[in-house]
């Protein structure tokens, strides 16, 4: 990472991996884990029996609750809307599906945002009190919107609306946002948000990665650069329509990450530094030549654990591509896309989608830090 102007990114990125949570090996054995299924619920908006999860299963959320896990995961009938189904599994590998999805779109307030294309892509904490926040992808056919919902029980959800809808005076309703990977203390048996310096910080975005923090994790407000400041590096795709955000994560020419970064599971706060696992996608004209076109492949990055803007380290490589038959071949090629992430009977999970089709997991052996 270069200097640049303003002091973005000014800081001296050292290459010391020490600090990453590495090695993660696939899990053959299972893999994958999750297929898509018949199963099939009453859509309250066509009013006709549904088969929701038919086309695919993929990009799950993972916590644990009463020693058992439980996936949250993105699936799509054959129209290709999205909805959130639930999975459980006592010992990581092996998932029940519950028959009908715990969060979709409905007529309610949020069906403009959220119909036709559905609700994707969660990502999940638990608060100091006990309650479960999930962001997800809104998409109307058009634009991905960030969304918040809430549950005491993870099969109930209140839809809590566009994360930045309050920001700014909304400023940033109506841009592209999705991936919303919220700072936590992970422990044995759970993912708590957790503030920093009196306020809850979230990493965002899918072209390249972003801030935004919030008092009560659901209002959030999108972090910008000081007035009369400019992007560090030229904007691209949906960066161009909101060039006054501060890039915390930017893309990087010649590597696997080359064309964008997207936020993976919720951030990890240890005793080094907020601990951020990524997905990126490669350009091989730009990038990583020995990758194809259109590659997602996963890697990780530190930031300062006081000024979660501050890069501290970054991965020079990817620890995780696309190799499997199921991860290079679907509905979208050459996808290893990594979103949940937990501690549970004494190894990390780490689960992702294949190809948008699937689900699978990989295991890491290494113990937990339990304070940040």
């Amino acid at each position: 990472m270069q200097p640049c102007v303003n002091g973005l990114f000014a800081q001296t990125v050292m290459h010391n991996d020490a600090w990453a949570l590495l090695p993660f090996t696939k899990v053959n054995a299972y893999n994958p884990i999750l297929l898509p299924g018949n199963h099939s619920f009453n859509d309250p908006i066509t009013h006709t029996q549904t088969f929701w999860e038919a086309a695919h299963v993929f990009n799950p959320a993972i916590i644990v609750k009463n020693d058992s896990v439980f996936m949250l995961y993105r699936a799509q009938d054959s129209a290709g809307t999205s909805r959130i189904g639930m999975a459980v599994s006592t010992d990581g590998f092996h998932f029940t599906k519950m028959p009908k999805p715990v969060l979709f779109p409905d007529n309610d307030a949020f069906k403009k945002y959220e119909w036709p294309g559905g609700c994707e892509d969660p990502r999940i904490v638990m608060d100091e009190n006990g309650t479960y926040c999930l962001t997800y992808t809104a998409f109307d056919g058009h634009l991905a919107r960030l969304m918040v919902a809430t549950s005491t029980d993870l099969m109930h959800w209140k839809k809590q609306g566009p994360a930045f809808v309050n920001a700014y005076s909304g400023k940033y309703l109506n841009v592209w946002s999705k991936s919303g990977a919220i700072v936590a203390t992970y422990t044995n048996n759970n993912i708590i948000a957790t503030k920093i310096k009196g306020q809850y910080w979230m990493y965002w975005g899918d072209q390249y990665i972003w801030c935004a923090t919030s008092p009560d994790l659901i209002h959030w407000k999108p972090v910008e650069m000081p007035k009369g400041t400019q992007p560090a590096i030229a904007l691209r795709g949906q960066a161009q329509n909101m060039p006054q955000l501060q890039i915390a994560l930017p893309t990087r020419k010649g590597k696997f990450d080359s064309d964008l970064v997207e936020s993976g599971p919720a951030a990890m706060l240890t005793p080094n530094g907020i601990r951020l696992l990524y997905n990126g996608r490669n350009i091989p004209a730009i990038g990583d030549t020995s990758l194809p076109e259109g590659t997602y492949a996963a890697g990780q990055a530190l930031f300062n654990k006081n000024n979660p803007l501050q890069l501290k380290n970054r991965l020079q490589h990817y620890f995780m591509k696309p190799t499997e038959p199921y991860e290079i071949n679907g509905q979208v090629n050459h996808v290893c896309f990594i979103e949940g992430l937990v501690h549970f009977q004494q190894q990390w999970f780490l689960y992702y989608g294949t190809a948008d089709s699937k689900i699978a997991v990989a295991t890491c052996p290494k113990p937990l830090l339990l304070h940040p």
